[in-house]
């Protein structure tokens, strides 16, 4: 089973099951665009692997262990787009973007990425750098950087 398949499962059947108590193999289907006996394929592969229970007609629950995967997926979508908006990348854009970078990622950048976007939160305003990325992005030259400039001259 490859990661992406099985975090995408899982965050599917995550969000389901907050939703409506169960994951049926038919919702699941219907959000990967996929063929019902395919899912439940998938979910004998999961429950197998000892990350959901599966009860036919009623549904998949997420295990502890499914449950630490899929919340993990998540976080790393959520991260990964909120960075990508935070650089001016369109929202959609971004999440159609985080959804393919969340699979990809290590956990060593994702740390990273994680208390970048805390240190530029926790600013009472936009930082000034990244003010000066946007009118970058919007013009397409660089703004002169005046504390830049007399620090290069010390």
């Amino acid at each position: 089973m490859r990661k992406k398949t099985i975090e995408d499962y899982l965050e599917i059947i995550y969000i389901l099951e907050k939703k409506e108590g169960y994951a049926h193999t038919g919702k699941i289907a219907d959000l990967l665009n996929i063929k019902a006996p395919s899912v439940s394929e998938m979910l004998a592969k999961l429950e197998n692997e000892k990350m959901i229970t599966y009860q036919p007609y009623k549904g998949a629950k997420l295990t502890n262990k499914g449950q630490k995967i899929a919340e993990n997926t998540i976080q790393k979508h959520q991260t990964i787009s909120e960075f990508l908006t935070m650089i001016g990348v369109e929202k959609h854009r971004a999440e159609v973007d985080a959804c393919r970078l969340e699979h990809h990622i290590s956990n060593q950048a994702m740390e990273k990425l994680i208390k970048f976007l805390d240190f530029i939160k926790a600013a009472p305003i936009r930082p000034m750098w990244l003010q000066r990325f946007d009118k970058y992005l919007e013009t397409g030259e660089r703004p002169e950087c005046q504390s830049c400039i007399d620090e290069s001259n010390q």
